[in-house]
C-alpha cells in the first residue's frame, strides 16, 4: 500500500521548489554566458556546460516527480510545457557558446548586448516562478516583463542581421556573417523560450481567474 500512498501524496512544494530552482539555473545561465564572453577560456565553457547539466537535472527529476503524482498543484500538462520551456532556454544560452567554439568565433557587440537582455529576462523568469502559486497576479505581472523583453531580444536581433549583412566584402566575409547570425539565432530561440514560459504562465493566471 506504500506505492498507493506515494501516488497520491500531493507534491506542490517538490514541483515549485523545482520550477523555481530551473528559474535560479536560467539565470546562472546567462551570467556564466556573458562570464564566457568577457573572457571566453576553457575553464568557463566547462563552467558554463556543468550549469546546463545541473539544469537537465533538475529537469528530469521533475519530469520524474510529475509521472510518479496523482495530484499536481497546477495541470500536469502546464507544469510539463512550462519545465521544458525553461529547459530549452537554458539549452539555447548554452548552445551560444557551443557554437561560437565550434566556428572559433570571438564576442561581438551584438551576442552581448542580447545576451543582456536575456539576463533581464531570466531574472523575470526567476521573479515569476518564485510568485506562481501564493501571487498569481503578480506572477503575471513579471510574465508580461519578459514578453516585453523577448520583444527588445528580437529588436536587438533583426538590427543586428541588418548591419551583418551590409554591404558584405568577399566570401571570407561572408563566411563570418553566416557564422554570427547562427549564434545570434540562439539567443533569439532562447529568447523565443522565455517568451513560451511567460504565454504558460498568464494561461495559468486565465484558469484561475
Amino acid at each position: 500500500m506504500e506505492w498507493v500512498k506515494r501516488f497520491f501524496k500531493p507534491r506542490q512544494s517538490n514541483f515549485l521548489k523545482l520550477l523555481i530552482q530551473q528559474g535560479e539555473y536560467a539565470v546562472v545561465s546567462v551570467e556564466s554566458l556573458q562570464a564566457y564572453l568577457k573572457k571566453p577560456n576553457e575553464k568557463r565553457s566547462v563552467q558554463a556546460r556543468q550549469v546546463e547539466k545541473d539544469a537537465d537535472e533538475v529537469h528530469r527529476i521533475l519530469v520524474h516527480e510529475l509521472e510518479d503524482s496523482f495530484v499536481t498543484p497546477l495541470d500536469r500538462e502546464d507544469i510539463f510545457a512550462l519545465a521544458r520551456a525553461l529547459d530549452n532556454f537554458i539549452d539555447y544560452v548554452y548552445g551560444t557558446i557551443e557554437e561560437m567554439e565550434i566556428f572559433e568565433l570571438k564576442p561581438f557587440t551584438a551576442v552581448s548586448e542580447m545576451a543582456d537582455l536575456l539576463l533581464e529576462m531570466a531574472r523575470e523568469i526567476h521573479l515569476t516562478m518564485q510568485r506562481l502559486i501564493d501571487h498569481p497576479r503578480v506572477a503575471n505581472e513579471h510574465a508580461r516583463r519578459v514578453k516585453k523583453l523577448e520583444n527588445r531580444v528580437e529588436y536587438a536581433y533583426r538590427h543586428a542581421l541588418a548591419d551583418l549583412f551590409h554591404v558584405p566584402e568577399d566570401s571570407e566575409h561572408i563566411m563570418h556573417m553566416l557564422k554570427c547570425r547562427e549564434v545570434l539565432r540562439h539567443l533569439s530561440n532562447a529568447a523565443d523560450q522565455g517568451d513560451m514560459a511567460a504565454d504558460i504562465v498568464m494561461d495559468i493566471g486565465v484558469k484561475w481567474s
